[in-house]
């Protein structure tokens, strides 16, 4: 360990520690056990003191040993298809590389619709839009993204500057355009478990598709006039061109992906008829992906793939959740940091979670670690009220998902910084971050009156 991620390291232990020995009125032992790990898995996350696999993995098993709560509860996220997602996500999203299909769709609009630096960052977020239906995992959608960006900017030869803000626009585009579908990422699912109904693909795209699109827009804006070019900027579309011409004809593999894609769309856009889990349709097509016959795709070396230690880490987010309605944690949160009175108002109810939200996330910087403390305290506040957990939910996760002011408050803004990755640093992050806490807001408040002329409020 770096002695930089020493201090942070140190500091959440004690701060188990100090916790533990506090007396907490109205809350258990195992509830003051939870508070305490959690804050310390917290603080370790946002200081980055380890790969957070690890450090979620360290979670899990400090839960079991000192037996705050039974293991079925802290693993109770394996019974559910949430975490099978992401196997089954990677899987049909290394398909979706590997067979160049992507890739040849992401040349096509490039060449059809980009002429230059505006045209550019609007077929960015189409892009990303297109393939958050394609590919269900915004990690492996912005890498596949970003490798043919990575083309655009060297054949237009972009100043470092100009570079830096596309690859950053192709990872900041997939923050709010994963909220848009169900299936754009696991975590969406993550979020609609909270509500205890069962979220179908066009319910979820009817409640959150629209005030998510607004997000994507304002963040669009929010690129476009804080990040104008120095000069003027034009594609060389020759070789845009020569590099789709390199694909060649349409193979039959990427023939076979389509198919797969297709089938899978039409599953997960139908499931509200059908009554299938996204899930394990999801898994399912990644597994009949690899069997024998004209249609396979897929081979044993595709599991590498997949990585388990996101798996870990959805694992320990999904606990804190659970753990901490089992062990009375999240009713002792709300009782003692939210107001006894909650506004009747839900404009004015919406505006307190929203900015509770942000403030919490600016310390946690963890969007699963927010989603697992304050829906599950919100939900116990408001439930009296006859708020619909749906409206809950989606308003905690809109403003928690949509919000960051640096790279380690969003994953899928941290995966790709660096000069290896996106080009980006953490300047550009903060400087669009300041003014998209705006957004957000403007964005929660939309959604409000969006959910009231669909009958959700």
């Amino acid at each position: 360990m770096k002695r930089t991620g020493q201090i942070p390291f140190f500091a959440g232990a004690a701060v188990c520690l100090l916790i533990r020995a506090m007396p907490l009125k109205g809350l258990s032992s195992p509830g003051v056990w939870c508070l305490g790990l959690t804050l310390m898995t917290v603080i370790w996350w946002a200081a980055q003191v380890a790969q957070p696999g690890y450090i979620s993995g360290t979670y899990l098993m400090l839960l079991c040993l000192l037996r705050v709560a039974d293991t079925k509860v802290i693993f109770s996220g394996w019974t559910e298809s949430t975490i099978w997602l992401v196997p089954g996500a990677y899987l049909i999203a290394s398909a979706v590389r590997k067979s160049g299909l992507g890739e040849r769709l992401s040349y096509l609009l490039i060449r059809r619709f980009v002429r230059g630096w505006y045209s550019m960052i609007l077929a960015i977020f189409a892009l990303s839009l297109v393939l958050s239906l394609l590919i269900p995992h915004p990690w492996p959608r912005s890498l596949l993204l970003m490798s043919v960006i990575s083309v655009v900017i060297r054949d237009a030869e972009l100043p470092q500057r100009e570079a830096a803000v596309a690859g950053f626009t192709v990872y900041a585009s997939a923050v709010p355009l994963s909220l848009v579908f169900l299936t754009a990422d696991s975590i969406n699912m993550l979020a609609a478990s909270y509500t205890g109904e069962t979220v179908s693909f066009i319910r979820w795209f009817l409640v959150m598709g629209p005030p998510a699109l607004l997000l994507a827009g304002l963040t669009l804006l929010l690129i476009l006039v804080l990040f104008p070019p120095e000069a003027p900027v034009r594609l060389d579309l020759e070789r845009v061109e020569a590099a789709r011409s390199a694909l060649g004809k349409v193979t039959g593999q990427e023939w076979r992906t389509l198919v797969w894609i297709v089938l899978a769309v039409a599953l997960w856009m139908t499931n509200g008829i059908t009554g299938l889990d996204i899930g394990w349709i999801t898994m399912l097509v990644a597994m009949m992906m690899s069997m024998p016959g004209p249609v396979r795709v897929l081979n044993a070396a595709d599991w590498r793939e997949v990585p388990f230690q996101v798996m870990v880490f959805l694992t320990a987010a999904v606990a804190i959740g659970r753990v901490g309605m089992a062990t009375g944690m999240n009713q002792w949160i709300a009782e003692t940091l939210l107001p006894r009175e909650m506004p009747e108002n839900f404009l004015l109810l919406a505006l307190l979670i929203a900015l509770t939200v942000i403030l919490i996330h600016m310390f946690m910087g963890s969007v699963i670690a927010v989603l697992g403390i304050v829906i599950p305290t919100f939900l116990t506040a408001a439930q009296n009220l006859g708020v619909a957990p749906m409206a809950v939910a989606g308003l905690v996760y809109l403003c928690v998902a949509g919000h960051y002011l640096l790279p380690f408050h969003h994953l899928s803004i941290l995966v790709g910084q660096g000069e290896e990755n996106g080009m980006y640093t953490q300047w550009e992050t903060l400087r669009l971050g300041i003014p998209l806490t705006g957004a957000v807001l403007i964005a929660a408040a939309a959604a409000v009156g969006w959910w009231k002329l669909i009958g959700l409020l």
